[in-house]
């Protein structure tokens, strides 16, 4: 608490002291806030350089560029206009980033950081360059890029004209998994890793045939791309499956190393395993991961292991986590590793030394997500909570001292405005279930009064609500409303038990009373208007949301976005089809009873409460088609209720600026025209 104390006091320091009036936060304010990213401090130690995007609202879009400041804050400027996934060569002199050339196609370029900082693109690829990876020596540069795919199953049209315009060939889907939300067909080819020299030239392709080297989540590709150059630079290790698959095997993962002159490839962990996110120890005998026993199951825990360079002395070093660890550090010495860590709404740093003997790092109601360090063992990375937006933060990763928050990038933002508190709370659920929550309250909160209650429901389901700050809540809470929000079973951050235990019951009773019992505690607090409640949720809060009113009317109105209504009709048309075919006991092909039971559209019947449904247009892990049939159904039977498909967005209804003030307006207003005390307003 501490470190969060002393670095809101550096935050506020850097704000001129001025005398204003407090006004409510407005739904505009939403296209004037910043956001930081990907900080990376140099290896001296002496520089950070992170990514500044702030809203174009011409050309309704964020709009990132690359800033460069002193560690400790000062003279924080921009250095590049565009670009992003900067990362400095290990001796300090460049960096390498990836943006788009002249023809608009992302490519990588070098940066010298002299005073004259010349700048070389050096990949002219067709594919995107995805991450960037130094070699130890500073000569060359790592990055994962799409091999394109080719097949025999191909038709030649006879008969057309010269100079005729017909149309293009069709899409030929040949693979289990085949497509992913925000990218659209996966089957134009495979990731694969390349190497290419910092001055530039032709990339060498390390890996090669019809498999991805980079590990499938859910069955989905990472965008992004995980390497480790062992510290010699003869290698680099990588996760995925080496092995020609259509998809199927999306579970199966392990760790390789590739050799880099040679390209031959060495599996290092077993089968039992599904292994991710390799990372050399400093001494280059060792290899880091995290990793799960294989299944099926829908949510699965993760622990830390390490394997020797030769693949033999796999060890568990910790495990039995509240949830996985990530964002893996070795310590200089290769005797420990640092890791990131969510348990119970908070993200914070953690060490463990090799007999799994760990220690906190960070504490606080906070949330770190952890980015580099350099060589003197100063880390930086971001922090948020659930009253202040994320800034790039600074600290000793050895004990967390040192701790600075060294951007206030919303300052400006926010002065004046009157705002929200966000209060945290526990309360008892069915089988003896402690469950966590929090609610953001109006400002000038009067615990005296009666207040209207937002229910908002995290996706997932095998996710958490964190302590990060969320503008919907805190613009909800501007205009009178408490939002509650709370990890109900199927979270994760609270163990693997808690996290598992609506296996083969989703959604079902546990998550359904853990919801309930959320808003049964804030009306028992006295400040809650029971008869102006509403209950809204995306994804798996979507889902949650359209099973609650299949369970219960106590809700005024309801708004799910991004629904599952059908689990059946999910499993062909999500782009996660593998972990959907699994989902439940059997498969419903063998027995549908409980794809039926958990699916609100067989529930539909007992629909009283007004609902609309919200989805983007080219949405792909909850395709539209799911809302359109549950709107279609309660339509047929007399509830009041609308369908909405968002223009441009993918999964998620906020993405796009425009998009984020629609998807708050609408909610807004449907609510207002099922709440009581609204509608006597307006009347009057």
């Amino acid at each position: 608490m501490l470190q969060r104390l002393m670095a809101l006091f550096v935050a506020f320091s850097l704000v001129p002291f001025a005398v204003v009036q407090a006004e409510p936060l407005k739904l505009e304010t939403y296209l004037d806030i910043e956001t930081v990213g990907d900080p990376q401090i140099s290896p001296d130690g002496s520089q950070v350089i992170y990514v500044r995007s702030h809203i174009d609202k011409m050309k309704d879009r964020r709009s990132a560029s690359l800033w460069i400041m002193n560690a400790d804050g000062s003279k924080n400027r921009q250095l590049m206009a565009k670009g992003g996934n900067a990362r400095w060569s290990p001796d300090g002199s460049r960096i390498a980033f990836i943006s788009a050339d002249d023809a608009g196609k992302p490519q990588l370029f070098v940066r010298w950081m002299d005073n004259e900082g010349a700048v070389s693109q050096i990949t002219h690829g067709t594919e995107r360059p995805r991450g960037v990876f130094w070699s130890p020596d500073s000569k060359s540069i790592a990055f994962m890029s799409r091999v394109p795919r080719k097949t025999a199953f191909t038709v030649e049209l006879p008969g057309k004209p010269a100079g005729a315009k017909w149309k293009e060939d069709p899409l030929v889907v040949e693979e289990f998994l085949w497509h992913q939300d925000r990218i659209g067909p996966m089957n134009n080819g495979w990731d694969h890793i390349f190497v290419v020299t910092a001055d530039g030239g032709t990339p060498n392709q390390l890996t090669d045939g019809n498999w991805h080297a980079n590990t499938r989540r859910l069955g989905a590709i990472r965008s992004g791309a995980n390497l480790s150059w062992s510290p010699d630079g003869s290698k680099i290790a990588f996760d995925g499956l080496a092995e020609e698959d259509d998809g199927r095997r999306y579970t199966e993962t392990y760790v390789y190393t590739v050799d880099v002159k040679s390209g031959d490839i060495k599996r290092l962990t077993d089968k039992s395993i599904g292994a991710q996110d390799p990372v050399f120890s400093p001494n280059g005998r060792m290899i880091a991961f995290t990793a799960f026993h294989e299944s099926v199951m829908s949510y699965r825990h993760t622990n830390l292991y390490t394997v020797g360079i030769d693949g033999n002395d796999q060890n568990l070093v910790v495990g039995d986590l509240p949830s996985g660890p990530s964002g893996l550090r070795w310590a200089s010495n290769s005797r420990g590793i640092y890791f990131t860590l969510d348990k119970e709404g908070d993200r914070n740093v953690h060490y463990t030394d090799m007999n799994g003997k760990m220690r906190d790092v960070t504490i606080g109601d906070q949330n770190i997500f952890l980015s580099n360090v350099s060589n003197r063992g100063v880390a930086v990375g971001l922090q948020t909570d659930a009253d202040h937006t994320a800034d790039v933060v600074r600290f000793d990763l050895s004990d967390g001292d040192n701790f600075a928050r060294v951007t206030d990038v919303n300052a400006d933002v926010f002065a004046g405005v009157d705002k929200s508190e966000t209060i945290e709370f526990w309360y008892d659920s069915t089988e003896g279930t402690k469950v966590q929550g929090w609610a953001v309250l109006p400002p000038n909160f009067d615990k005296t009064k009666k207040y209207p209650l937002i229910l908002s429901i995290h996706g997932g389901p095998h996710a958490m609500y964190r302590e990060t700050y969320n503008f919907m809540f805190h613009h909800f809470a501007a205009e009178g409303y408490i939002v509650l929000f709370t990890n109900p079973r199927g979270s994760t951050g609270y163990g693997e038990d808690f996290a598992a235990a609506i296996e083969n019951i989703y959604p079902g009773p546990r998550d359904y009373a853990d919801l309930m019992g959320g808003v049964d505690h804030l009306i028992g607090e006295g400040y809650v208007d029971p008869d102006r409640t509403f209950v809204t949720g995306c994804s798996g809060g979507g889902i949650l949301t359209a099973w609650t009113v299949t369970q219960t009317d106590r809700f005024k109105a309801a708004v799910s976005r991004c629904v599952v209504s059908d689990w059946i009709g999910m499993v062909g048309t999500t782009d996660v089809s593998g972990w959907m075919i699994n989902f439940f006991e059997k498969p419903f092909w063998e027995d549908p009873t409980q794809w039926y039971e958990h699916s609100a559209l067989m529930h539909s019947e007992n629909v009283k409460t007004p609902t609309l449904f919200m989805t983007g247009d080219v949405d792909r892990r909850t395709p539209d088609q799911q809302a359109m049939q549950m709107y279609a159904v309660l339509k047929y039977l007399g509830v009041p209720t609308k369908f909405i498909s968002v223009k441009g967005e993918y999964h998620g209804t906020g993405s796009i600026p425009s998009n984020y003030l629609r998807r708050q307006l609408y909610l807004m207003k449907w609510f207002n025209m099922y709440d009581p005390a609204h509608q006597a307003d307006m009347a009057n």
